[in-house]
């Protein structure tokens, strides 16, 4: 692995956290329905960075198709919970914006 791999799964892994945060903070809202969608990209970003975390890790043939996935998903969800004036969603915006510049520089 080399220095990108690394930042990138740091950047994954904090993706991870961000959106399992942002989550289940999500779950507890009032109207629900405000923020059904951050919820739904909440658990797909999650679930895609892990899988890129995973191959980097292993070294994937397929690691530079998972990780322009991820950073698609993770540019989505950024967009959604930049909608969000909640911490959790402006934390999450943030961590999920990194963590696709951090996948862009890998299929670089």
């Amino acid at each position: 692995m080399n220095a990108n791999f690394d930042v990138c799964i740091e950047a994954c892994l904090k993706c991870i956290e961000a959106c399992n945060v942002c989550y289940h903070a999500c779950l507890k809202e009032e109207n629900i329905g405000m923020v059904r969608r951050c919820i739904e990209l909440d658990r797909e970003c999650a679930e895609i960075c892990t899988l890129a975390v995973n191959s980097m890790q292993r070294s994937s043939k397929f690691v530079l198709k998972i990780c322009e996935l991820c950073a698609s998903i993770c540019e989505e969800c950024a967009e959604e919970c930049k909608k969000h004036d909640h911490r959790h969603c402006i934390d999450c915006a943030k961590a999920c914006s990194y963590c696709a510049e951090a996948c862009r520089k890998m299929i670089a």
